[in-house]
């Protein structure tokens, strides 16, 4: 069975859905966590408490990952308290989801800002300690709305498409570090997210994907974890689809 027993893994955005996921599992892996959160003081309080007494060392933090100032203030202070970052999860994600001739400027900056600019802020400060011990792994979630596109989501298909790009610079930039960079692309996966849809439309969704199911947070996780590990150790610049065959 893989294990995470010595990899401390920074994971943004993890107080719910695919990150929240993502965290608890690798937790059950024995990984020590870190992982940031927004808002909700009272549930991120809940869910360390829930990650720690599964017997590992875990922490939250609230902060904005798309700030560039406070991202460096929050990795400095994860590698304070652990020691050490070996894995980053560039998790945080929002959607703003309207046609184009509707969409603000405002809608369009928030999701760039949150979804694409902290992925640059996050990897250029954990970077610096990867390249210390010259080690590490970052993972970054796109979407599969990044590689097709998706009408009413420019904003987030633009975010989530760079992401692959960015992905692909910094495994070119790293690499000699032994720093791998890769990207992981859900599909349909059920959070409490999709729980809100209507049951015809998550219906039509499922009968597009050849799999006929939606995706859980555990299939997520398995494929952060197995590129957390040294069994993906010559794995990099590369994006993974995680959407049950709906993108080939």
């Amino acid at each position: 069975m893989l294990t995470l027993n010595d990899k401390t893994i920074l994971i943004t955005g993890a107080s719910r859905g695919i990150g929240k996921g993502v965290a608890l599992y690798l937790a059950k892996l024995g990984a020590s966590i870190a992982f940031t959160y927004a808002n909700s003081v009272e549930k991120a309080n809940a869910f360390e408490a829930e990650l720690n007494a599964l017997g590992i060392k875990a922490k939250g933090y609230q902060s904005d990952a798309a700030n560039f100032a406070a991202s460096e203030i929050l990795v400095d202070e994860v590698a304070k308290e652990f020691g050490k970052i070996d894995v980053l999860v560039n998790n945080a994600g929002i959607t703003r989801d309207t046609l184009l001739m509707r969409m603000s400027e405002a809608q369009w900056d928030e999701v760039l800002d949150t979804n694409l600019k902290s992925a640059f802020n996050m990897t250029k400060a954990a970077s610096k300690y990867m390249m210390k011990a010259r080690s590490g792994s970052i993972i970054n979630i796109t979407s599969v709305v990044g590689i097709t596109g998706n009408a009413g989501q420019a904003n987030y298909a633009a975010s989530k498409a760079g992401m692959i790009g960015f992905t692909k610079s910094i495994a070119k930039e790293l690499g000699s570090r032994n720093i791998r960079c890769n990207a992981i692309a859900p599909g349909f996966i059920e959070t409490e997210m999709t729980d809100a849809l209507n049951e015809d439309v998550k219906a039509e969704w499922i009968k597009t994907i050849p799999l006929k199911r939606g995706g859980s947070t555990v299939d997520v996780a398995n494929c952060v974890a197995f590129l957390s590990s040294e069994l993906s150790a010559y794995i990099t610049g590369q994006t993974i689809n995680v959407c049950g065959g709906m993108v080939m």
